[in-house]
């Protein structure tokens, strides 16, 4: 059997060969934003600062890479306060490691995609020390929602509804063994960045801060105004019922959760300055 070090070395190898998947991430100019929840009586939008965003969400041989430099999040280690029973539960890197190298030069999907396919089952936690190791961070509900907000020409398509609706349908496609591994998603949008839509879910650093009050008494309040039926109400958008979809999944999710459709992908200052070293869970 390989050991972790010679699975890791040729899925970094991988990456390598691929500078499509591993290249620089894109830069979204700051502006304003009204996102589904969150806005004061009154208020129309909120300031978004500029930032950097990966292009795809984390891949499996990114993942790999952060593994090999990072022991203490290899499968079975972490401490049960960081990750759930189903962290990485179906990580099988060896199977990673076998396939060939994309064909970069024709652009096209070769059998090294299975390195290329989202990581997910990763808990927050988790995500986090991995942004944080490549000198970045997960965005944030706002960020991650202003740059969904794209189509392929407009900053701003959320409130048409043929954008809204050709996002439910990609939603809408019945998850299939191999899925994730056939590097599908929303095409890139007018910032350069892809597959914010589609099979995979994604972290963000406030994921649940929406539902979540400095007193914890007041909750159960907030809670009711965003969900059910009284959800609408409170909402910037009442016909957007994919981005209800989203605050619904986040509201859901502890820090610990890992689920087989939930990666992630990375933020950055808009000129990133990254360094590399140990995280320790």
């Amino acid at each position: 059997m390989r050991s972790f070090a010679r699975v890791a070395g040729s899925l970094i190898a991988l990456l390598v060969a691929s500078p499509a998947w591993a290249g620089e991430p894109a830069s979204l100019p700051g502006g304003r934003f009204a996102p589904l929840f969150g806005l004061d009586v009154g208020q129309t939008d909120f300031p978004v600062a500029a930032f950097s965003l990966d292009v795809r969400q984390v891949s499996r041989a990114e993942w790999a890479a952060f593994l090999e430099a990072n022991a203490g999040w290899r499968p079975g280690v972490p401490a049960k306060t960081l990750v759930d029973s189903r962290y990485l539960a179906s990580w099988k890197a060896v199977d990673v490691a076998s396939e060939s190298p994309l064909d970069s030069a024709r652009g096209e999907r070769g059998r090294g995609a299975a390195g290329h396919a989202p990581v997910v089952e990763v808990s927050y936690f988790a995500a986090r020390a991995y942004c944080g190791w490549k000198g970045g961070r997960l965005p944030s509900t706002l960020e991650w929602e202003y740059a969904a907000a794209a189509d392929e020409t407009r900053r701003d398509a959320s409130r048409d509804a043929a954008f809204a609706q050709r996002i439910l349908d990609w939603y809408s496609k019945p998850s299939r063994p191999g899925d994730l591994e056939k590097l599908t998603g929303s095409p890139r949008n007018v910032y350069g960045v892809e597959a914010l839509h589609g099979l995979v879910w994604e972290w963000t650093d406030d994921f649940n801060a929406v539902f979540v009050s400095g007193d914890n008494r007041q909750d159960g309040d907030k809670n009711a105004k965003y969900m059910c039926g009284s959800s609408a109400t409170g909402s910037a958008r009442r016909e957007d019922y994919a981005a209800f979809m989203r605050y619904a999944l986040r509201s859901s999710l502890t820090p610990r959760t890992a689920l087989p459709n939930l990666g992630f992908r990375c933020a950055y200052p808009v000129h990133p300055q990254r360094s590399r070293g140990k995280v320790t869970p």
